[in-house]
């Protein structure tokens, strides 16, 4: 498994790729392999960057996180949420085709290996308040859709 670094407006990103897939996008050390320079990981990189530019609402990449079965439906689910927009824990349970599983939602969002790209940050709370948010804590939650919400009108 092969990583590349890079840096961001929610800090230092790793960014991990296996089989001409990404397989983990997080803000923590790579749990393996060695730093890479694939045109996968540069594509990635670069996507990530137009996004962080406000010029990318769509990523268009191999994804190939590892997780169950379920916790992959939840994360294709996901990623039908448009941008600038946000979900609850429990509209996104019924999209993902189990609308009585928002607590096992959560614990899938807190496992999400491709954040950003996944876009577990436009899952809201249904009480209201950002929630938790496993890559950066919630002022980096905020920013991403701070960042959507700005340029969501461009588009």
């Amino acid at each position: 498994m092969d990583h590349v670094i890079m840096d961001s407006p929610v800090g230092r990103l790793f960014i991990g790729q296996e089989a001409g897939a990404i397989v983990y996008l997080t803000t923590k050390a790579p749990p393996e392999g060695k730093e890479g320079d694939s045109a996968l990981l540069r594509e990635a990189a670069g996507q990530l960057q137009e996004y962080f530019e406000g010029e990318r609402t769509e990523f268009t990449l191999p994804l190939a996180p590892r997780g169950t079965l379920f916790q992959k439906a939840v994360w294709a689910a996901l990623c039908k949420v448009p941008y600038g927009q946000t979900v609850s824990y429990g509209q996104l349970a019924a999209l993902a085709g189990r609308p009585k599983a928002a607590r096992a939602v959560g614990s899938a969002m807190a496992q999400n290996p491709i954040a950003v790209i996944q876009p577990c940050h436009r899952v809201l709370p249904a009480s209201g308040g950002l929630g938790y948010y496993s890559m950066g804590g919630p002022a980096n939650k905020e920013w991403l859709l701070l960042l959507e919400r700005q340029n969501r009108l461009s588009f």
